[in-house]
């Protein structure tokens, strides 16, 4: 990184031997911090997909009472799919890290109702999502001045729900990548301490930092090595700051609020706008609908071998994932929509290949052009 150009054959080959070396060692790397506690690992559904969706399209409306909703209003057999999405993450997890996770972190923390009970019917004892859910929820609920620095569990479904603080995330994500470290870092800590002084009479309070694994970092001064450091550093030393899991939250003792009703939403503004709603997001589920309607006429008068079947299933779920929608839209850099838009309709062409089927011509026709500069390239949404 001193270099910054000019970099020789040997400068080439040594970089991607480090990246190799540090991939490779990875997954064993993360299964032995989880093993010693250092950290904790959740799981998401198989191939991203947005499971209140995938449940009910319509639940769209809870959050976004007058968004326009794609043609087919009903994914076919959604909670199939969205079972089977559930299922094929966790036997990955086992598959790789040797143990089943007790938190589930919903794709882009999209929950509803539904997704709650299907969350606690595999058995995890944690779930989280975004501020604006709880918020959302709160107010249908008649508790619009609740904390909302704690978990909360929904009436009747077992997993306790921890909701995003959107101005901490976002700070992170979006603002302190121009700052300096040490003040980011002091910035950072004052927050919290404000937030503590204001919720003394509430021993259950948590505050739930959530960010996209990958992103930001590559919008810090050397990938946000400084900041995290001293991060870390002033949050484990702090006397009034305690760094905790959301399974050690609740070992520990950190007691739930009741929520009577949730409003489906994810992290992303509480709502689903980020993938429905939109003339070309909708058109895209139109797409997806059909191709789905044709695979589930196939499958029942077809006996694919177990190997064929298993390959159309994740080919499937392929199309089903989040991140298709989310950069469909006039909001988005034409470059980068042109790409997935593309990749789409490829997906889904391969799909009706591998059923046997024509593949139709809408399918040569473009869903979405894009055409603006979204913040950060578009590769992360602020939670407001």
């Amino acid at each position: 990184m001193k270099k910054g150009h000019f970099f020789t054959f040997h400068d080439r080959r040594q970089l991607i031997t480090v990246i190799g070396e540090i991939l490779s060692d990875l997954i064993p790397r993360y299964r032995r911090l989880a093993e010693s506690g250092r950290v904790e690992l959740s799981v998401t559904p198989y191939a991203h997909p947005i499971l209140p969706l995938l449940l009910d399209i319509k639940s769209t409306h809870e959050a976004m009472p007058e968004a326009p909703l794609p043609d087919i209003t009903e994914y076919p057999d959604g909670a199939t799919r969205a079972r089977w999405h559930m299922e094929e993450g966790i036997r990955v997890f086992e598959s790789f890290f040797g143990f089943r996770p007790k938190g589930c972190w919903p794709s882009e923390g999209a929950v509803s109702e539904a997704t709650l009970a299907l969350i606690a019917e595999h058995g995890f004892i944690w779930t989280a999502t975004g501020e604006n859910v709880l918020r959302n929820s709160l107010n249908k609920s008649g508790m619009p001045d609740a904390n909302i620095h704690k978990p909360y569990r929904l009436k009747d479904h077992p997993p306790a729900c921890f909701f995003r603080d959107d101005g901490l995330s976002d700070l992170i994500g979006f603002i302190y990548t121009k700052w300096g470290a040490e003040d980011a870092v002091n910035d950072f800590v004052s927050h919290l301490i404000n937030i503590k002084n204001t919720t003394e009479d509430d021993a259950d309070r948590v505050v739930s930092i959530i960010l996209d694994g990958e992103n930001a970092w590559e919008y810090y001064s050397y990938n946000g090595f400084y900041f995290l450091q001293s991060l870390y550093k002033q949050l484990a030393d702090h006397p009034d700051i305690e760094l905790t899991t959301f399974s050690e939250c609740l070992e520990r003792g950190v007691n739930p609020g009741t929520l009577p009703e949730m409003v489906a939403g994810s992290w992303v503004y509480g709502s689903f706008s980020t993938w429905i709603g939109d003339v070309d997001k909708n058109r895209g589920w139109d797409l997806l609908s059909q191709a789905k309607q044709v695979y589930d006429q196939r499958i029942a008068v077809t006996a694919f071998d177990p190997e064929m079947r298993t390959a159309i299933d994740r080919q499937l779920a392929i199309c089903e994932g989040s991140d298709w929608f989310w950069w469909f839209g006039d909001y988005n850099a034409a470059e980068s929509v042109s790409d997935f838009e593309r990749l789409f309709r490829l997906h889904l062409s391969n799909l009706y290949q591998m059923l046997g089927e024509e593949v139709p011509q809408v399918l040569s026709e473009v869903v979405s052009f894009g055409g603006g500069e979204a913040e950060q390239g578009g590769t992360m949404r602020r939670g407001n």
